[in-house]
């Protein structure tokens, strides 16, 4: 976490939020005592609809060429 100073969140507000808006949680702080805390919200869940869009427009898989990927990078004795 990140404190900054309601000073800093006056004159750089934007870059705060976005800051925020990345992932990261920040502590405002007045006369360096923490007052508020400011952290990004939740992803919105996507609808069944949504999911079967994005399922529909996925590339094609080959299992076997997809295996074959799969014993060529792992080490067979684990």
């Amino acid at each position: 976490m990140v404190d900054v100073s309601i000073r800093d969140l006056r004159n750089h507000g934007g870059e705060v939020v976005d800051r925020a808006a990345r992932g990261e949680q920040i502590t405002i702080t007045r006369a360096g005592a923490p007052v508020a805390q400011l952290r990004p919200l939740p992803p919105r869940p996507i609808s069944a609809q949504q999911l079967l869009e994005r399922w529909r427009r996925l590339p094609p898989v080959d299992p076997d060429a997809l295996r074959a990927d799969i014993d060529a990078t792992l080490d067979a004795s684990l």
